[in-house]
């Protein structure tokens, strides 16, 4: 990565405890500071997402509180991919789905 496409770059870590009311922003930055929180992310075997789109949407979310209601569907669309990738790796049973946080809505079904 050339630098000019470092200084560029951002990042945006999230969490999710249980029982709160939708995820928060726990880090955020660009440049190198976006190195760090991917390279950190990546060392602690968290997924990491790209989308650009999404990124400069919660960069605009100050450190320390939750995403707005209006990214929660966005936000859902890519835990719910997170947690599809976790059972394929933990090979687990299509019978036992896993349990998603009170603020994704699970798809309606026809």
């Amino acid at each position: 990565m050339s630098r000019r496409d470092a200084e560029r770059q951002s990042a945006v870590a999230l969490a999710y405890r249980q029982g709160s009311v939708a995820p928060r922003v726990v880090a955020k930055g660009r440049g190198e500071m976006a190195a760090r929180i991917i390279e950190r992310a990546r060392a602690s075997d968290v997924f990491v997402h790209e989308s650009p789109q999404l990124v400069n949407l919660l960069m605009q979310v100050d450190l320390d509180s939750q995403i707005p209601s209006e990214l929660y569907q966005a936000v859902a669309e890519v835990l719910a991919f997170v947690y599809y990738l976790e059972r394929q790796a933990a090979g687990a049973d299509e019978e036992n789905p896993p349990q998603l946080p009170d603020w994704i809505s699970p798809p309606a079904t026809p």
